[in-house]
């Protein structure tokens, strides 16, 4: 394959796609993806299928649990993937909302009006159903989408985007509107970054190596989603009950996403006065618990060095550590965190509002595990991922986060003296 010449007509395709979308229906974009989610629920034996070649190719590379856990496809995970597309069928259309709108002097009549990026390209590894969400948003937005999933999944994505690809054709939509790179040569991801004159954002969805990769060698504009280094604290006036529900959840529902806890704080004073029973129970579930100073001298724990804290593991691996009060837990979050999810659990009003202030990640919660960091469970349907800048997307990146602005100026004649 001429990787060049095939990713140049990729992206000639998408631009073309992108202009028509610009101005599609919000009906044709909901048919379309409803049409892709019957695609889904109806080719279920096929996608499961194309994902025990995946499971076996992973199986061979010698990928962790976690990741397996990741990249597997079973029945009921195929049902959220045409679930997630339902959702995102049924929200509003974000494409024309008026943002703002105001009169001036001169007589001029000024709009702030959404709009769609143009043709986002999404690089992403293991999970296949980023292929639906991802595609699913960037239709709802109106942007054309070049997809380039990882390795692992290329059979799984290949069977998702072909759903995709039926639910535009049934709504009369351009199918270049949504594509998928059918390769895994890792030269299709250089050039995708290079192509500035196609791609007007790329959104990377992986590990830190691709993260980096993607923002040391992009030309085009990055929507950096970077490793999940998340927070549990656990406060002095904490709840130990509450304590101990959420440290499991936050660490051990699903070990391989990027809302998993990777390190536990617990207040010093919270430790004198109720131990760490969430140590225990995290031992129990086969969790290994590489603990500092005090806590290493709980029997099953691992004494943690340095290097052991801001590492995202996405295994069942977390780090441990007691400091001093809410300050304690900040000074420790904002040297080793990744700004992307960090929570407290606490009963005291005062340190969650101090939290809340001072921690700058993307989300930070109160009394919640960091499991939650989803943009289906924020009620966006979907995410293409959690953006972890500061610059146009923060947080779960749904479709309205999808869509940039224009103004639209109005008046009668009207010049300027």
């Amino acid at each position: 394959m001429d990787i060049q010449a095939t990713m140049r007509d990729i992206g000639h395709k998408a631009k073309a796609a992108s202009a028509e979308l610009a101005f599609a229906s919000a009906e044709a974009k909901r048919a379309a993806l409803e049409a892709a989610a019957d695609c889904i629920e109806t080719s279920e034996a096929q996608i499961i299928a194309a994902n025990g070649k995946d499971m076996a190719y992973g199986r061979e590379k010698g990928l962790s649990d976690a990741m397996m856990d990741r990249l597997m496809l079973d029945g009921p995970r195929v049902a959220a993937i045409a679930s997630g597309l339902r959702a995102v069928a049924a929200q509003d259309d974000p494409v024309g909302a008026v943002l703002a709108a105001w009169d001036m002097p001169s007589g001029l009549h000024i709009e702030r009006v959404s709009t769609p990026l143009g043709v986002v390209g999404v690089i992403y590894e293991s999970r296949p159903n980023v292929t639906a969400d991802a595609g699913g948003l960037c239709l709802k937005s109106g942007n054309a989408a070049i997809l380039r999933g990882g390795s692992e999944s290329f059979h799984s994505s290949a069977a998702i985007h072909a759903c995709l690809v039926e639910g535009l054709k049934a709504a009369g939509l351009p199918e270049a509107a949504i594509q998928l790179v059918p390769t895994r040569d890792r030269a299709a991801v250089s050039e995708m970054l290079t192509m500035t004159g196609s791609i007007d954002v790329i959104v990377p969805r992986g590990g830190k190596g691709l993260v980096g990769l993607v923002q040391r060698e992009a030309r085009v504009p990055v929507f950096a989603h970077l490793e999940g280094i998340c927070h549990v604290y656990v406060d002095a006036a904490a709840d130990p009950d509450k304590a101990r529900a959420i440290v499991m959840n936050a660490k051990c529902r699903r070990t391989g996403i990027c809302g998993s806890a990777e390190t536990v704080l617990i207040d010093q004073a919270f430790y004198d006065r109720h131990a760490a029973p969430f140590i225990n129970d995290l031992l129990a579930a086969g969790v290994e618990v590489r603990a500092d100073g005090l806590l290493s001298e709980l029997q099953g724990t691992i004494r943690a060095r340095a290097e052991d804290f801001g590492v995202e593991y996405l295994d069942k691996i977390i780090a441990a550590k007691l400091v001093n009060g809410v300050d304690g837990a900040i000074e420790h979050i904002r040297r080793f965190g990744s700004d992307h999810t960090d929570a407290i659990v606490t009963e005291d009003a005062a340190a969650a509002k101090r939290f809340f202030e001072r921690v700058d990640s993307a989300i930070v919660m109160h009394n919640a595990s960091t499991q939650f960091a989803d943009g289906g469970e924020f009620g966006m349907g979907a995410e293409i991922g959690i953006a972890t800048g500061k610059m146009h997307a923060r947080g779960p990146v749904g479709a309205a986060q999808l869509t940039s602005f224009k103004y639209l100026v109005t008046g009668e004649g009207t010049i300027r003296t």
